[in-house]
Formats: structure tokens, C-alpha cells, sequence
């Protein structure tokens, strides 16, 4: 049977981990959908230099761990004399590799626009700029919704890496508690239901977007 005393005890550590967990979530996918909206615009414009640039990061970035950019940036860039604190460490972590995703889901999303509907922007007399700003972009964005929450999930989900510079998120919590008590089902066990409680509503509100942009004509 579960010690529910110790549930009690400890549960109050896990909802301010979880506090910092979302905090950390919250500004790096911010910042990700911001670096992922400019790469995709780089790539979609087909911007001389600036496109390669954004292709080699988002080769790099999609194929190294979390775990060795966070090494990099906590351990690796005191030798260069730049300190970051471990919480902007991960967010930087965490948009550096999310923007790569993002800029994925953006660019596959700009791809889906029919050529016809700039030419028609074009022919109304807009500029490239308001095409891609009023036209495209609008029409972009519902269709990348599902892979945009896919990825939101997907960083939240990598935020469990980030106990290993030293941050008392989830995964630091129980590993903690698991160290200290031998408590490991307890420990788990709120683990578990701490990242249910952070990503089943996402999970839903992604599924009822996905439905509604079905029903209204996109993605099919």
C-alpha cells in the first residue's frame, strides 16, 4: 500500500518543482516559437547566407541532446568567462533546441499554402511583406497548430533533463526523495501524476485545435 503519509508530507516539494518546471517550460517555448518563426521566414524567403546559417542550426540543434547543449552552456561557457545561472541555462537549452522543431512545423506549414493564394495577394497589390504577414502566414499557422502542440509537449516533456545542472524541477524532486527514503513507488508515483497534471490539458487543447481546424478545411 502506498505510504500516504509521506505523500502528504512531501507533496507540497513536488508542486514547487512543478512550479519551476513550468516556469522554465513557459519562457523557453516562448522564445522557441520566436526563433523557429524567424528561421522559417529565413528559409520560406529564401534569404542568401542568412538560409544556410539557419539550416546548419537547425541540423546541429536537432541532432545533439538536450543534455549536451545544457553541459555546454553550464559548464562549457564559464571556461569562456560568459556565467548564465542554471535556470536561464535551460531555457536557453530549451530554445535552442525547440526552435529548431518549431522552425520544422512553421516551415511545413508556409509550404502547405497553395501558390495561388500569394499570387492573389500579389495581384490585389500587396507587397511580399503583407503576403506573407496577412495571406500566407494566417493559413501557415492552422495548419502547423498540430505539429506546434506536438512540440510543446515535447519540451515539456525534455524539461526532466535539466535536474542534471543542478535545478530542483520534478525529475530532481523524486530523485531526491528516492535517494533519501527509498520511497521509490511514492516518489514515482507523484512524478508521474505531476507531469499528467501539467500536460493533459495541452494534450486536450491540442486534440479539440486539431478538430476544429479538420472540420474547418485545414489539414486535410
Amino acid at each position: 500500500m502506498p505510504d500516504w503519509g509521506f505523500i502528504a508530507s512531501y507533496a507540497p516539494m513536488y508542486v514547487q518543482a512543478a512550479g519551476l518546471t513550468a516556469r522554465i517550460a513557459f519562457w523557453g517555448i516562448c522564445f522557441a516559437l520566436l526563433l523557429g518563426a524567424v528561421c522559417s521566414f529565413i528559409q520560406y524567403a529564401h534569404i542568401p547566407g542568412l538560409r544556410q546559417i539557419t539550416a546548419l542550426y537547425i541540423e546541429l540543434s536537432r541532432n545533439t541532446p538536450l543534455l549536451v547543449q545544457l553541459f555546454f552552456l553550464y559548464f562549457g561557457l564559464p571556461k569562456l568567462g560568459i556565467r548564465i545561472s542554471a535556470e536561464g541555462c535551460a531555457i536557453l537549452g530549451l530554445t535552442f533546441l525547440g526552435g529548431s522543431y518549431m522552425a520544422e512545423a512553421f516551415r511545413s506549414g508556409l509550404e502547405a499554402v497553395e501558390k495561388s493564394q500569394r499570387e492573389a495577394a500579389q495581384s490585389l497589390g500587396f507587397s511580399p511583406a503583407q503576403s506573407l504577414c496577412y495571406i500566407v502566414f494566417p493559413q501557415a499557422l492552422a495548419v502547423s497548430i498540430p505539429a506546434l502542440c506536438a512540440n510543446v509537449i515535447f519540451l515539456i516533456k525534455e524539461t526532466s533533463v535539466v535536474s542534471a545542472i543542478a535545478l530542483a524541477d520534478l525529475m530532481y524532486v523524486a530523485k531526491d526523495l528516492i535517494g533519501l527514503y527509498y520511497k521509490t513507488d511514492e516518489a514515482l508515483g507523484m512524478l508521474v501524476a505531476a507531469y499528467l497534471i501539467l500536460l493533459l490539458p495541452i494534450s486536450v487543447l491540442a486534440a479539440f485545435l486539431e478538430r476544429r481546424l479538420r472540420h474547418a478545411g485545414f489539414g486535410n
